[in-house]
């Protein structure tokens, strides 16, 4: 596969090569706060605080729905007063039980390791809310136990498009026990601002002011390593290594500061840094992504300065994506939707259709046999 980076500003090409829809898809995620906070509170979500604050709360959930879970422990902050956190895979860790508050999320309502370890949970007394399909195994599983279940369409292969209409009832049920503050008009402050991205990378806009294609540009031919600074660029930065996976089918490193500071550092001094002056043509070399928030404290400012001015004296490239907005939601919200965008377009200007993902379709079609 060739990157053909004029390919991005060719409408017809934007269109012919993304023929279910993704990049519409991405572009709904205002609605889809909106919408979502709607169906948390017709689903009556807050119920949950009607018996009061949990021990713990857990996020079950895998992929997407995994995101949402980091989405709401971010949100919520470190100085939550009880553990906010996720789990995935097979086994339910044995600490979780009847006093703890567990989120079951789902796209599709039928994913095997979320479902088993949701009736595991109800089975050990956990209070329970599900967020997926309607008419799906999870919801019956709810109905069962009388739990708060929010309606989730996405549409086929969107899955992953659909993250806030999957987290966004997590986020009100956690304000419901004082656990994130989240007033009414930072939804829509939220939805606005994702507005005004998806204004900006349309894809009649052009890539020198468009920001979605110009990180497309800047990720394309590299191999790239994408780092949060603090929280709530980590969250963004862990779901836009997703992103690059699944629509783009290209591989990235993701790293968290300070923690990457004690290990992929190294990397500035390995092969993938060199670049010689001498080749008619550059392989793919290492390029650093430093996705922050504009709320660092002292030492992350520090650290991750530092961290650039080391990768630059190494001759190796750096780019840097600031979140926008005020409120956490906010800022988190515009680091992914910017992330969603350049993950599209990076796939388009390679000539990817960026929605099947065949290779996991036929793991998972291994697996259970």
């Amino acid at each position: 596969m060739i990157w053909e980076p004029e390919l991005l500003d060719d409408q017809s090409h934007l269109v012919a090569a993304d023929p279910s829809g993704m990049l519409p898809a991405v572009a709904s995620a205002a609605a889809q706060v909106r919408t979502g906070r709607r169906l948390a509170a017709e689903a009556g979500v807050g119920v949950v605080a009607t018996e009061g604050r949990p021990r713990a709360i857990v996020t079950l959930g895998m992929g997407v729905s995994g995101v949402s879970g980091e989405i709401l422990r971010a949100i919520c902050g470190n100085g939550a007063p009880i553990p906010i956190t996720t789990a995935s895979g097979h086994r339910l860790p044995g600490w979780i039980g009847a006093n703890d508050l567990v989120f079951a999320v789902s796209a599709s309502g039928a994913t095997e390791e979320t479902l088993g370890l949701a009736w595991e949970a109800a089975r050990r007394g956990c209070r329970l809310v599900g967020v997926g399909r309607p008419g799906s195994p999870l919801q019956s599983l709810c109905t069962q136990r009388g739990a708060p279940f929010v309606p989730v369409e996405a549409a086929q292969g969107h899955a992953r498009a659909a993250l806030w209409a999957l987290t966004v009832p997590l986020i009100v049920a956690a304000s419901s026990l004082g656990l994130a503050d989240v007033p009414e008009p930072v939804y829509e402050a939220t939805a606005t601002l994702l507005e005004d991205l998806a204004h900006r990378c349309r894809p009649s806009s052009d890539t020198f002011i468009n920001p979605g294609k110009t990180l497309a540009l800047e990720l394309a031919e590299s191999v790239p390593m994408v780092w949060g600074s603090s929280s709530l660029p980590i969250v963004a930065a862990h779901r836009l290594v997703h992103q690059l996976y699944e629509n783009a089918k290209y591989p990235a490193i993701f790293g968290e500061l300070p923690e990457a500071a004690h290990n992929q550092v190294a990397a500035f001094d390995g092969p993938f840094a060199e670049r010689d002056i001498f080749a008619d043509t550059q392989g793919r070399q290492l390029r650093l992504f430093v996705l922050r928030d504009t709320d660092e404290d002292e030492r992350e400012t520090r650290t991750r300065g530092t961290t650039v001015r080391l990768a630059e004296s190494r001759d190796v490239r750096v780019s840097e994506l600031m979140a926008e907005g005020r409120h956490p939601l906010e800022r988190l919200a515009t680091l992914i939707g910017l992330a969603d965008f350049a993950s599209v377009y990076l796939a388009l200007g390679y000539g990817i259709d960026p929605t099947p993902v065949s290779a996991v379709r036929e793991l998972k079609a291994r697996i259970a046999r």
